[in-house]
């Protein structure tokens, strides 16, 4: 079934690309100093979190509990070798979706024969990418979710685990914001300029987040809620801040 979804939404957005006609594109509002100054500034931040996680993070998870939802999606699709789950699931949220989604959105403005305008569209990519992660990290320490792969740990005779930094990260899915932020960011910039193959990266970076998502719980790394948040948040910062801070101004590229 859901095959048949995706299939039907490609022949949607080929259709839409295959429309003849010149497209309009339009330039994007930016201001350089700022710009640069609050993606670098993001993700140094997101790094020097992410550094300091193993002393910040909390030792006892605030959120332990589980929904039967959860649980019953975890006994379903968690895979029997988690950490090729794992491995894949950050091929696709970081390395497949960044790939391409910056490549179909310089295929779509060489398509419109407005390439001068792709490095614009690097960096608010880049920009909403930096600030999805950056949420997703700080709101991970403050709700210090006990993640599910926890709950299969063998214990001590008193009842005590090793612990690591990981344990208590849960909400909500990182690799599933990375990749849902991407491919909202991409397609609302793409959307913005005008691009005849707007449509496109909207789909693919959308199959991409779906597959992410999936794999962070077939890792046994995340429960259903961290990944459907994950994915709200980033399609709405991903969308959010394209359309908030860069709306089309007039002119071409």
């Amino acid at each position: 079934m859901a095959s048949r979804v995706v299939g039907m939404l490609l022949c949607l957005a080929l259709l839409g690309v295959a429309v003849p006609g010149s497209a309009q594109v339009r330039q994007l509002r930016w201001d350089p100093p700022v710009d640069y100054s609050v993606t670098i500034g993001s993700g140094l931040l997101l790094l020097t979190t992410l550094a300091a996680q193993p002393t910040i993070a909390p030792f006892d998870c605030r959120w332990c509990e589980w929904n039967r939802l959860d649980q019953r999606v975890r006994t379903s699709l968690v895979w029997e070798d988690t950490a090729a789950a794992d491995d894949l699931s950050s091929v696709t949220g970081f390395i497949v979706a960044p790939t391409a989604m910056l490549a179909l959105d310089t295929a779509a403005a060489a398509h419109d024969h407005a390439t001068s305008g792709v490095g614009v569209d690097v960096l608010v990519i880049l920009e909403a990418t930096m600030i999805a992660l950056e949420v997703d990290s700080v709101t991970k320490l403050l709700t210090a979710r006990e993640r599910p792969y926890v709950r299969g740990l063998p214990r001590g005779p008193h009842g005590e685990r090793a612990h690591t930094a990981e344990d208590d990260l849960s909400f909500f899915s990182g690799h599933t914001t990375a990749a849902f932020a991407l491919a909202a960011s991409t397609g609302t910039v793409a959307t913005m300029r005008g691009y005849r193959w707007a449509p496109v990266p909207w789909v693919v970076g959308g199959a991409l987040g779906a597959g992410t998502g999936y794999l962070r719980i077939a890792a046994d790394r995340h429960w259903l809620t961290d990944v459907l948040v994950g994915m709200v948040a980033g399609i709405a910062i991903g969308v959010a801040v394209p359309l908030l801070a860069h709306s089309p101004a007039t002119g071409t590229p």
